[in-house]
């Protein structure tokens, strides 16, 4: 069937071609010409009989002079005209040559080289296909078709909810993800994956569900980064933004130095306290590679640090780290008496919270700033 309807095709192709190109002009008589000439002779016997004036045979003579002029023009056209259509014979032939010997010569290749006998590739057997050959939705249909047979396949499950996130598909993805948690149990991971597409699928909100993920997520590991960032925006949205500049200064404090969302932690404490954000604050050893430099560079630097770790605890005094870096970096630099003054407003941004001031009071002891 569907060779016949390839031929039939081909037929139409090569009949709206030649078409056009059989047609021709039709023939022209030179008869006006030979009636313009009688006409004249005819006006001329009249003048002669003295039937018509000298006027009106000159007048009648133009008139038909002029249409005697127009029919040869004509008749010459029409004959340049028949002579074209048999020249472009040639040109008929070879285009109904081409239009007929192509379809067969390239029939002829086919059935030589092709293998029309051949059935089509069964779908099953083109998604044995390399998983580089398969597209996105092929692969996710396959495991859903699978989990569709086998819906206690927690791996399945595990391998599926990552691939919904990427694909926006949030709702399947917590679907997914409580599948994981009720089949392969629970985890500081699992938990804070289900709160994260919870948090997705209500647009970037921590819903209260969420917020419940994270927290087992943290009882299961202390230190999972994506439950604290969580909470942290948690708090955020509901109106605390110390509570989640807290968090996201402590997670930041103990990041790993090569943890690749630091700078988007960074971003998110910016937006709760700027100054909170800012580089870290000098060490001593900044300090000491600062008496390297000439005193004008030396200066910049160290008063341009130094300033913003005072500005950063100026907006935020519980950050009891902070407070011990900026003492000892002023004493360092020799200036006791701002490292006495620093102290002084760290006991008193730090006087509700007994343990961190208990840090401060050791340090001081330790530097001879006590009392």
């Amino acid at each position: 069937m569907l060779s016949l309807i390839m031929v039939l095709m081909t037929a139409a192709a090569i009949l709206a071609v030649l078409w056009p190109l059989s047609r021709r002009s039709p023939a022209r008589s030179g008869s006006d010409v030979e009636v313009y000439r009688d006409q004249l002779e005819e006006i001329a016997r009249d003048r002669a009989a003295g039937l018509i004036g000298e006027a009106e045979a000159e007048a009648a003579r133009i008139e038909v002079s002029r249409r005697l002029l127009a029919a040869a023009d004509h008749a010459d056209r029409a004959g340049r005209s028949a002579g074209a259509g048999r020249t472009a014979w040639p040109r008929q032939a070879a285009a109904l040559t081409a239009l007929l010997v192509l379809p067969a010569l390239a029939a002829g290749l086919y059935l030589a080289l092709g293998s029309p006998e051949l059935p089509d590739h069964p779908l099953a057997a083109r998604r044995e296909a390399p998983p580089e050959q398969r597209s996105i939705a092929e692969l996710v249909g396959r495991v859903e078709q699978h989990l569709q047979q086998n819906p206690e396949d927690g791996r399945g499950w595990e391998v599926l909810s990552p691939v919904y996130m990427r694909l926006g598909r949030f709702d399947d993805a917590v679907r997914a993800r409580r599948n994981v948690l009720r089949l392969l149990g629970p985890s500081a991971d699992r938990e804070a994956d289900l709160g994260e597409a919870l948090t997705a699928a209500a647009n970037g909100i921590v819903t209260a569900e969420a917020k419940q993920a994270f927290e087992r997520a943290l009882a299961h590991n202390a230190d999972d980064f994506r439950a604290r960032y969580f909470l942290g925006l948690a708090a955020e949205q509901d109106g605390r933004p110390q509570e989640a500049a807290e968090i996201w200064r402590k997670l930041l404090a103990s990041a790993p130095a090569d943890a690749a969302w630091v700078d988007f932690v960074r971003e998110a404490l910016a937006r709760v306290a700027p100054a909170a954000a800012a580089p870290p604050a000098p060490t001593a050893q900044d300090i000491e590679a600062a008496r390297t430099l000439s005193p004008g560079e030396r200066a910049a630097m160290v008063q341009g640090m130094v300033d913003r770790l005072a500005a950063r605890l100026k907006e935020d005094g519980s950050d009891v780290e902070g407070w011990l870096r900026l003492v000892r970096a002023y004493m360092v630099l020799g200036e006791r008496e701002r490292a006495r003054a620093a102290a002084a407003d760290a006991r008193r941004a730090l006087a509700r919270e007994p343990d961190k001031l208990k840090r401060v009071d050791e340090f001081l002891k330790g530097l001879g700033l006590e009392g």
